[in-house]
């Protein structure tokens, strides 16, 4: 795949993100019967919480695939004992 179109999905995901964070800290102000702060810090709180999101995937993916490795050896090995 092109890198130019890599950058650009990888841009509009990002803004498609922002757009949903966004959208759901406005809910949630409303529905607690706040007022809603202006675009500017629903947009600087919707990037922090993205950010967060992503630490937090990147984070829990790695201890996952960490598990699905230790998993897949302690198979193998169990599989070389039975041979």
């Amino acid at each position: 795949m092109d890198e130019g179109v890599k950058k650009g999905l990888k841009k509009m995901a990002k803004n498609a993100e922002l757009k949903v964070a966004e959208s759901l800290l406005r809910w949630k102000y409303k529905k607690e019967g706040k007022r809603v702060p202006d675009d500017e810090s629903i947009g600087q709180k919707s990037r922090t919480i993205t950010d967060q999101a992503h630490q937090i995937i990147a984070k829990r993916g790695k201890g996952i695939w960490e598990g699905f490795k230790e998993a897949y050896e302690k198979a193998k090995k169990e599989e070389d004992s039975t041979d």
